[in-house]
């Protein structure tokens, strides 16, 4: 997943036209009652609500498909586990294995809400470049120092990845070559005969790891002194010295229109009435 890959806030759609402070008390109230559903009822209702706002954001399914690979990694260690190991109701045995019904429903239940509330926040960071979101969090009354931390972290998210990117480069020219990158070329190359007088000696494992570990640290150590001067160069420019004042708040979409202040509030009044229903019916259910 490429963190620089935000090419999504440009495109034309109700959602990406949507005041940015509607959409984030509206969209971040439907993450949190995603999150408290345990009925498996509400399930299928769920997944409408938010296939229905994936396709009017206009979102092509790449753009969620690269971004879950990672929490997708996460979230299949614990479906998988689940039902192995929860439950008193047998749904499959084979020897000392188990497959119960209670574990496999809490499995998908906690599958969906992952799911639903993972998507919900790529919709809202797909819909919404960076600097306006972080401008409605502060017109929200999120405090400046936040604030101004996210816009710092992403600013010098991109100035670390840089330099990982030249310190594994700098490796791979000085011969470091990791186990996996090895056996990936060599399936890829054609098997000569090698040279008699060139005998190269592959690294250890434990070495790898002590070179990777070194590595690291450097980029930790790098990125704490790259920290501390960009503090201080903010000291020396008056940060921190004068209370700063909240800016009136500025949607940055070209597509939006003056009209569009009557249906922000129709939008979020939407949410709020499906935000009440599931959390009704929830309670409906559970009881």
């Amino acid at each position: 997943m490429n963190i620089r890959s935000n090419d999504c806030t440009h495109l034309n759609s109700w959602v990406h036209q949507w005041d940015a402070r509607f959409k984030v008390i509206g969209l971040v109230g439907l993450m949190m009652a995603f999150a408290t559903i345990r009925s498996i009822s509400l399930l299928p209702w769920m997944v409408l609500i938010v296939t229905i706002l994936y396709r009017s954001s206009r979102l092509p399914l790449s753009f969620l498909a690269r971004r879950l690979s990672y929490p997708g990694f996460f979230l299949a260690g614990i479906v998988l586990f689940i039902p192995w190991v929860s439950g008193h109701t047998p749904l499959w045995q084979w020897g000392p294995l188990t497959l119960w019904k209670e574990g496999s429903l809490s499995a998908l239940l906690i599958a969906g809400r992952f799911l639903c509330s993972v998507t919900v926040g790529f919709i809202i960071l797909g819909t919404t470049p960076f600097l306006t979101l972080v401008n409605a969090l502060r017109s929200l009354g999120l405090p400046a120092v936040l604030t101004d931390m996210m816009l710092l972290a992403y600013r010098y998210l991109f100035e670390i990845s840089d330099n990982f990117s030249r310190m594994r480069r700098a490796m791979a020219l000085r011969g470091f070559q990791s186990v996996a990158h090895r056996y990936r070329s060599a399936s890829q190359l054609q098997p000569r005969t090698p040279h008699p007088a060139r005998k190269r000696v592959a690294a250890k494992p434990q070495n790898q790891i002590n070179t990777i570990a070194m590595v690291t640290g450097t980029l930790f150590i790098r990125s704490y002194e790259q920290a501390e001067r960009v503090y201080q160069a903010m000291r020396l420019r008056g940060y921190g010295y004068s209370t700063q004042r909240l800016t009136p708040f500025r949607h940055d979409c070209p597509h939006r229109t003056t009209e569009g202040h009557g249906w922000d509030a129709i939008a979020l009044l939407a949410i709020i009435i499906v935000v009440a229903l599931l959390l009704v019916g929830n309670y409906h259910l559970v009881a």
